[in-house]
């Protein structure tokens, strides 16, 4: 790229256009599909994409057998250019929700066991200082809930940073630790053994987090350091609803937090098997982009939960 050529004078030549052009692509990966998904004629949209590698003097798609893929430089750009939408679209629903009397819009992203003892009792408070907030949660492991993070979709989230994520690229502040613990229908038949063991509960059916999920890998870990290897009978799902749900009408097991388990317990719905289990899950942080900035309504939720 030509020394000449400054951030400023090539954002002056960007056109929003071509921006949603190397979302479209990317997506089909056929420039006539991409030009028929923003309603223009594929040599419309030839034009406006040699346009734009001329501005940013590379080649950003190449052709294939099977259609056009972006080159490295592509990847970048297309990258940006999400970023760019994703951001114009948070920008569109604060305004929609200040033009509707609410004077902001709050996005939090959550781990299921940092929901009975930290995001519900904050966000009571949270609202009864801020009532005119819009605020949304979204509930997922924190694999999912980091890419969301990265992607701009939630301002901020409790969970934890797993492996294949640039740590530099978070600020962490650590608000939640605690053990991991089994739970069970009430009336399960376990409860009736005087003693337990690890060994006692792998012929029993689980319901485990997905793949990737810290969770999961940690209490796999502690199957194969007990020297159990067993072909588990395995539900794979994060929602604690379907959980909770599966577990009062089954005799399946579950791992949760213990915060969470007891707030289950509190109701009624399930208990904890007495059992020490050897999974130790990474604490839950306070995770938020060091390169965003804060909305007024996430700033002032990050400091009430981390109070000076």
């Amino acid at each position: 790229m030509p020394a000449e050529r400054t951030d400023h004078t090539l954002l002056l030549r960007l056109k929003t256009r071509q921006l949603l052009l190397l979302t479209a692509l990317d997506a089909q990966r056929n420039l006539g599909r991409a030009a028929l998904a923003m309603h223009m004629s594929q040599p419309a949209a030839t034009k406006l994409l040699q346009q734009l590698e001329e501005t940013m003097g590379a080649t950003l798609f190449t052709r294939q057998a099977r259609g056009m893929a972006p080159t490295a430089m592509g990847e970048v750009l297309v990258r940006y250019a999400k970023q760019v939408l994703t951001d114009f679209g948070t920008v569109r629903h604060e305004m929609t929700a200040l033009q509707a009397g609410l004077s902001g819009v709050l996005r939090i992203g959550s781990v299921p066991g940092a929901v009975p003892e930290l995001v519900a009792p904050s966000l009571i408070e949270y609202k009864r200082n801020h009532p005119r907030v819009a605020v949304s949660v979204m509930v997922e492991t924190s694999n999912v809930m980091l890419a969301l993070l990265g992607r701009g979709e939630v301002d901020l989230m409790l969970g934890r940073l797993t492996p294949g994520n640039d740590a530099d690229a978070y600020r962490c502040t650590l608000l939640l630790g605690e053990s991991q613990v089994v739970v069970a229908r009430a009336a399960h038949p376990l409860f009736d053994r005087p003693t337990l063991a690890l060994a006692d509960l792998v012929d029993w059916p689980w319901i485990l987090q997905p793949p990737g999920s810290p969770q999961r890998g940690h209490f796999e870990a502690a199957l194969h350091q007990a020297g159990l290897n067993p072909r588990l009978d395995i539900t794979e799902t994060a929602s604690a609803i379907a959980i909770t749900a599966l577990l009062e009408i089954s005799d399946m097991l579950a791992v949760m937090p213990h915060s969470q388990a007891e707030h289950y317990a509190r109701l009624g719905v399930l208990r904890v098997v007495p059992l020490a289990l050897p999974v130790n899950v990474p604490p839950i942080y306070l995770v938020t982009r060091i390169d965003r900035v804060l909305s007024p309504a996430a700033t002032a939720y990050v400091q009430q939960l981390t109070p000076k």
